[in-house]
């Protein structure tokens, strides 16, 4: 009698052991789609950003300006001249040096699965497009392609 009653406890251990590991592994997908750090692309877009100016491009321009406005006219004239060749010269300088340290951005646009939607700012082109479904590493400083 002893015998009967230890194959169907064995069997009923593999059966709900079987259970278990089936269930297990059915919520394991269910897991992957609850990432908190996950989200599909929704746009990326190139901006240009003016840059600083230190003020040596104003401060050369005045004065190659101011050099040039001098050669002109005579008397009230050359004064006039002078300023004005220093004050044009000033604003070009100005905006050569700014468009010389203007830098490219990227924004990239992130629906999460939380629903959130989030902006990420990069200095290089990013490798992901619209519709990729990406991972936030390091808080969003890299992105990630995730199999969908």
């Amino acid at each position: 009698m002893n015998r009967p009653a230890s194959r169907i406890t064995c069997f009923t251990i593999f059966a709900v052991g079987m259970a278990a590991g089936t269930a297990a592994f059915a919520q394991a997908p269910a897991q992957a789609a609850n990432c908190t750090d996950c989200g599909v692309v929704q746009s990326v877009r190139a901006n240009e950003v003016k840059g600083s100016t230190s003020g040596v491009g104003m401060v050369a321009g005045g004065v190659l300006g101011g050099v040039l406005g001098h050669q002109i006219g005579g008397g009230t004239g050359k004064t006039v001249a002078t300023v004005a060749g220093a004050a044009g010269g000033a604003y070009v300088g100005n905006k050569v040096e700014q468009n010389k340290n203007t830098k490219t951005q990227w924004s990239v646009g992130i629906r999460m699965d939380s629903g959130q939607q989030r902006t990420f700012i990069y200095s290089n082109q990013p490798t992901v497009r619209e519709g990729d479904r990406v991972k936030l590493i390091d808080g969003g400083k890299r992105l990630g392609l995730v199999a969908p």
